[in-house]
């Protein structure tokens, strides 16, 4: 069952993180054709508009599998003073606590899109729909979230051991 489960959430995690990849070969054309545009006296009309929807798409969209490769800034201050299996409990406490930060996030930019719908909130220049970009970004969270949770559930399954919460390169 866990293992199902991890191949569902690999599969979300992957599919979230092309959405990512996506976004950045956009919004990298997008400055690209601004840079070029401006150079010849026509600059993209709206840009700021494609960079500032885009980056939505490529920071949640690479969230998840930057958690899952370990790559969030930890702060391992007082980890060596512990012991392992108290470690071991605050890296569990550490993804349900991210879990249920990313499900706040997720359920508060929802809640957010339905006013943005009901009030046809637009960017400000070329009048793109908010609610799409509010969508995808709680949909993101939401798979980060999952991500997390699993983890956790993972980490409670597999017990102490020395090299949870290891430094990349030791």
């Amino acid at each position: 069952m866990l293992s199902t489960l991890r191949r569902l959430a690999d599969g979300l995690i992957s599919l979230s993180a092309f959405a990512g990849t996506l976004g950045l070969i956009f919004v990298t054309l997008v400055v690209l054709a601004d840079v070029i545009g401006r150079a010849f006296g026509a600059p993209l009309r709206g840009a700021q508009d494609f960079y500032q929807m885009g980056m939505v798409i490529i920071v949640f969209g690479g969230m998840a599998l930057c958690d899952k490769l370990g790559g969030h800034v930890a702060v391992d201050v007082f980890e060596g003073h512990f012991p392992d299996a108290f470690n071991h409990w605050l890296n569990i406490f550490a993804a349900l606590l991210g879990a249920v930060i990313f499900v706040g996030i997720a359920y508060t930019v929802y809640d957010s899109s339905k006013l943005s719908q009901m009030l046809k909130l637009a960017t400000n220049i070329v009048r793109m729909p908010k609610w799409y970009f509010q969508w995808a970004l709680s949909i993101m969270a939401l798979i980060t979230a999952i991500g997390m949770a699993l983890r956790a559930v993972e980490l409670a399954l597999s017990g102490p051991s020395r090299d949870v919460g290891r430094e990349v390169g030791e």
